[in-house]
C-alpha cells in the first residue's frame, strides 16, 4: 500500500512538473512576454499583435513539439530496450535516427537530380519512418541470432555509422545550400514545426502510442521470457512486428521535424524504472511520457538561457544532460540490467 501511495505521489509530481516546464517554455526567449500577458493572448485579448506572433507562432508550437518528441522518442526507446532486452538500446546509440537521417537525406537527394525542390512534409516524414523501420528490421534480424548484448549494440552502431557514411555520400553530391541545411538539422531544433505540420505529428505520436498501450501487457510477459510468454497465448511475431512499427514511426517522424535528438530515448525509460522501482509497462508507459516530455522542455529553457537572440543544439544540451546519466548507467549495470 506505501509502494502504490508513493508512485501516485511521483505521477503527482510529474503532472505537476510538465505543465510548469511548458509555461516556463513560453516564457523564455528574446521578447519579454509576462506571463499575465500569455494568459491574455491565449484567450485572444492581447492587443500587442507583435508578441501575439511571436507567442502562438514560434514558442507554442515549439513547446507542444518539445511535448510530443519527449513522449515519442521516449515511448520508442522504452520499446527497443524491451525488445532487444538491451538496457543500452535507443534510437540514438542503435542507429535509428541515423537510418530516418538516411531516409531523408535519399529523398532530398533524389528530388534534387529530379530538378524539384521539396521542404518539410509526408513525404520526408515518411522517407524518416521507413528509414528507421528499415534499420530496426536489420537489428531485430541480426538480434534473433545473436544473444550477446554488447555484441548487439556494437553492430547497431556500426549500421548506424555505415547510415551516416552513406549520408555523407549523398551530401558530398549536394549544393552548399543544401549541405548547411542538413547540417543544421542534424543539430537538431524544435523550431522547424508550424502549426499547420503539428496535427500530422500528433496523429502519428497517438495512433503508435495507443498502439503501445494495448501491447503492454504483452512486452510484460516477454520480460518473463519467450517460452511463458507464448504459453499464454502472446504471439511472439506480431507483437515484435508491433513493437518495431511504433518504434519506427516514434523515431521516425520526430527525427523528420527535429532531426536526429539523442539521449532522450535511452535515458528516460532507465530513470522511470529506477524512480518506480517497476518493470511494469502499465506503469512505465505513462511515466516515461510525463518524463520525456518535462526532460525536453527543460532541455529546450536551458538551450534558450544562456544567450538572448541565439539559442543552442538542442542535441547538444541533451547530450549534455544525458551522457552522465548514461556513464552512471554502465558503471552500474548490474543494477539496471536486472529489470529484463
Amino acid at each position: 500500500m506505501n509502494i502504490l501511495r508513493d508512485n501516485r505521489l511521483k505521477f503527482g509530481v510529474l503532472l505537476c512538473l510538465m505543465p510548469l516546464l511548458f509555461m516556463v517554455d513560453l516564457l523564455v526567449g528574446s521578447a519579454d512576454i509576462s506571463l499575465n500577458e500569455i494568459w491574455l493572448i491565449l484567450n485572444g485579448d492581447s492587443v500587442n499583435e507583435a508578441n501575439s506572433i511571436i507567442l502562438l507562432e514560434a514558442r507554442l508550437p515549439k513547446a507542444i513539439i518539445a511535448v510530443l518528441a519527449g513522449i515519442a522518442l521516449s515511448i520508442s526507446g522504452l520499446l527497443m530496450q524491451n525488445l532487444f532486452q538491451n538496457p543500452l538500446a535507443g534510437p540514438y546509440i542503435l542507429g535509428i535516427s541515423s537510418g530516418a537521417g538516411l531516409g531523408v537525406a535519399v529523398l532530398i537527394m533524389g528530388a534534387t537530380f529530379l530538378g524539384f525542390s521539396i521542404g518539410v512534409s509526408w513525404s520526408i516524414t515518411l522517407a524518416a519512418m521507413l528509414g528507421s523501420i528499415l534499420v530496426l528490421l536489420v537489428l531485430f534480424l541480426l538480434s534473433t541470432r545473436i544473444k550477446d548484448i554488447m555484441t548487439l549494440l556494437i553492430l547497431g552502431v556500426m549500421i548506424g555509422a555505415i547510415a551516416t557514411a552513406l549520408i555523407g555520400i549523398l551530401q558530398f553530391f549536394s549544393t552548399e545550400i543544401q549541405l548547411k541545411s542538413f547540417m543544421l538539422w542534424t543539430l537538431g531544433s524544435l523550431e522547424n514545426v508550424t502549426n499547420d505540420e503539428l496535427p500530422l505529428i500528433v496523429i502519428v505520436v497517438s495512433v503508435a502510442t495507443v498502439l503501445v498501450f494495448i501491447s503492454s501487457k504483452s512486452m510484460n510477459a516477454l520480460l518473463l521470457g519467450e517460452e511463458y510468454a507464448k504459453s499464454i497465448g502472446v504471439s511472439i511475431v506480431r507483437n515484435r512486428l508491433l513493437i518495431i512499427l511504433s518504434s519506427g514511426c516514434l523515431a521516425g517522424v520526430i527525427t523528420a521535424y527535429c532531426g536526429p535528438i539523442g539521449f532522450i530515448g535511452i535515458v528516460v525509460p532507465h530513470l522511470c524504472r529506477l524512480w518506480f522501482q517497476t518493470t511494469d509497462h502499465l506503469k512505465l508507459i505513462p511515466a516515461v511520457m510525463l518524463m520525456g516530455a518535462s526532460v525536453l522542455l527543460l532541455s529546450d529553457v536551458v538551450s534558450t538561457l544562456p544567450l538572448e537572440h541565439v539559442k543552442l543544439p538542442i542535441n547538444s544540451i541533451t547530450a549534455l544532460l544525458g551522457i552522465p546519466i548514461i556513464l552512471w548507467i554502465i558503471l552500474n549495470r548490474r543494477t539496471i540490467s536486472s529489470g529484463f
